[in-house]
C-alpha cells in the first residue's frame, strides 16, 4: 500500500482537562500517514486520482478545532474519522497527535497519542 505523509502540521486548539487549556488553548502537532493505492495517480498525474493533502490539512484543522475535548485520544479519534469520512480512497490512517505544551512540571519535548485505524470494508 502507498502512503502520503504529513508531518508536523500545527493546529491551535483547546483540548485538555484543565480550565486553562480549555480557555487559552495551545498548539498541537499532527503527524499523519494515509495509506491508499496511488497507482492510478502515478499513471495519470492528475490530482483527482490521489488524495489532495491541502484538503486533508483543512479537514484535520476543522476536526481538531470544531469541538473541545478533555483527552487528546478523543481528539485524535475524531480527526481520523473525519479523514475517513471525507476521503474514501484512504484505507488506513496512522495519526500521532502531539501536545508540546502539556501541563507538566518538567522539561520534555511533547506528550502524544498515536492511533492506527483501518477502514471497515
Amino acid at each position: 500500500m502507498d502512503k502520503i505523509i504529513i508531518k508536523g502540521l500545527e493546529v491551535f486548539a483547546y483540548h485538555g482537562v484543565y480550565a486553562d487549556e480549555k480557555q487559552n488553548g495551545q498548539p498541537f502537532l499532527v503527524d499523519l500517514t494515509l495509506y491508499a493505492d496511488f497507482s492510478k495517480a502515478a499513471s495519470s498525474d492528475r490530482l483527482e486520482d490521489t488524495i489532495n493533502y491541502a484538503a486533508v490539512r483543512e479537514c484535520l484543522t476543522l476536526a481538531l478545532t470544531g469541538e473541545r475535548y478533555n483527552l487528546i485520544e478523543r481528539a485524535a479519534e475524531v480527526a481520523a474519522k473525519a479523514v475517513f469520512d471525507q476521503f474514501p480512497k484512504v484505507q488506513k490512517i496512522k495519526l500521532r497527535l502531539k501536545k508540546p505544551q502539556a501541563p507538566l512540571d518538567c522539561k520534555f519535548d511533547y506528550v502524544a497519542v498515536e492511533i492506527t485505524r483501518e477502514r471497515n470494508r
